[in-house]
């Protein structure tokens, strides 16, 4: 399995932005999808955005035009890159990594954003 270390959440006022890192203990390369999902109090965990290890992103309707995901493949870390920030954004981020192995996920970064 993959490990993922998430970091860079916090508290922000809607408007903000944020940029969360999600190191992995080996070459993306390797990794078919990394992706980052979202749980809300009371709510499932939806996927949010993510990218295959060929480029292609697969985003949530919610944050489109407001959230990116890039990879910085020397540093085996993907970002997600949250502008524009609303009070429905506020959740717990989890980074989460998919190779022939199955899936891994990240411990879960905290995102609050204040109305």
């Amino acid at each position: 399995q993959v490990q993922l270390v998430e970091s860079g959440g916090g508290l922000v006022q809607a408007g903000g932005s944020l940029r969360l890192s999600c190191a992995a203990s080996r070459s993306l390369f390797s990794i078919n999808v990394m992706g980052w999902h979202r749980q809300a109090p009371g709510k499932q965990r939806e996927l949010v955005e993510a990218v295959t290890r060929g480029g292609t992103t697969n985003y949530a309707d919610s944050v489109t035009g407001r959230f990116s995901i890039s990879r910085d493949v020397a540093k085996n870390t993907v970002y997600l890159i949250m502008n524009s920030l609303k009070p429905e954004d506020t959740a717990v981020y989890y980074c989460n990594a998919v190779d022939a192995m199955g899936g891994s996920w990240g411990q879960g970064t905290q995102v609050t954003v204040s109305s």
